[in-house]
């Protein structure tokens, strides 16, 4: 079982981890305890290419200072050979006597370091915060296992599902703390996407915002889908990440390439079109629907057609929560099947 002293180095690995990018590769952090429960060093994955948590640690450290010593690391190390050497075998050569980490690797490349460890006398304990730490990677496990990023589709509607009056006026359907909820997320999104349709319509800055309207630290990058122009002096060409365009309709694509280029969730927020789109291919991974205690009427809906032409082919989803923003209602939700095959 893990000491009080481990459990605490875990939660430090957790935050160094944080400061990695996130991308093809997942973020990682290494503590190095001494025998007597003291930090000697720490480390983090910093990108591809580059040292993995616990060499970075251990290069810190002077040859033979972490003999007998203690590795917490947030992920099992890695027992492969890529652009570096396996990180099991790095541990072992350094003389470290225990490992503790909190997650499985569930590649099946690189996973079995716990093994090696073992075979090699190496004391290995796992468990501690796993669940923080299966948080932490779980879209890039996503995107390991699919090829494509995990995919977030939002939409604000009225209690009668509208997400516009019929003249086409839509701000604000929900209020200011449902509006602020909105910034956050995309702020933990590496991508929003929406349709060219929304931004000739609505002309929108697809950036993160706070309250006063300065940008928080994390943008996400803009993605534009469709066939149509952008205007050269649309709002999206002043954001601080220069947009991606991609002159298609083939969702499936689109979100293969953002994979190939280390995008591990996108946030849907383009419009009833291109939620629909989403949804109706099965590429929506989780929804969030923001409500209002308000009617609408008329024509303007949320959700268009969503490939169900009969009762008995409804798309039926698991809540997960719902939760009161101010006046509004947040309900987040998943799909609990999949019509065109697991993704």
């Amino acid at each position: 079982m893990a000491s009080a002293v481990e459990i605490d180095a875990m939660r430090r690995a957790l935050q160094l981890a944080r400061r990695g990018p996130r991308g093809l590769n997942p973020q990682v952090g290494a503590v190095i305890l001494s025998p007597a429960g003291e930090i000697l060093a720490e480390g983090y994955h910093r990108g591809a290419g580059t040292a993995h948590a616990e060499v970075d640690a251990l290069s810190q450290l002077a040859p033979g200072a972490a003999r007998g010593a203690t590795a917490v690391v947030t992920l099992e190390p890695c027992n492969h050979t890529g652009r570096t050497g396996p990180c099991a075998v790095a541990l072992i050569e350094a003389g470290v006597a225990r490992v503790v980490f909190a997650l499985d690797d569930p590649t099946d490349a690189a996973s079995g370091g716990a093994e090696r460890l073992r075979a090699a006398g190496v004391d290995v304990e796992q468990g501690p915060e796993e669940e923080s730490a299966e948080a932490l990677v779980h879209d890039w496990v996503a995107l390991t296992r699919t090829g494509r990023p995990h995919v977030v589709v939002k939409w604000a509607q009225s209690l009668d599902g509208r997400a516009a009056a019929d003249d086409g006026t839509s701000q604000w359907i929900t209020g200011p703390a449902a509006r602020r909820d909105v910034h956050a997320r995309r702020a933990t999104a590496d991508a929003i996407v929406a349709g060219t349709g929304t931004v000739r319509a609505d002309d929108p800055a697809l950036t993160a915002r706070d309250e006063d309207g300065s940008l928080l630290p994390a943008q996400p990058l803009p993605v534009i889908i469709g066939e149509s122009e952008t205007a050269p002096d649309a709002a999206v060409r002043r954001h601080p990440r220069e947009p991606l365009f991609f002159a298609t309709h083939d969702l499936s694509a689109v979100l293969a390439d953002l994979g190939e280029r280390g995008i591990q969730r996108v946030f849907v927020e383009g419009g009833p079109t291109l939620a629909s789109a989403f949804v109706r291919a099965d590429l929506a991974d989780e929804l969030l629907v923001y409500v209002a205690p308000v009617l609408i009427g008329g024509s303007r809906l949320a959700l268009g057609d969503v490939g169900v032409p009969t009762i008995a082919d409804a798309r039926r989803l698991a809540v997960a929560s719902v939760q009161n923003l101010g006046d509004d209602l947040l309900i987040v939700a998943h799909p609990t099947t999949r019509t065109r095959g697991e993704h």
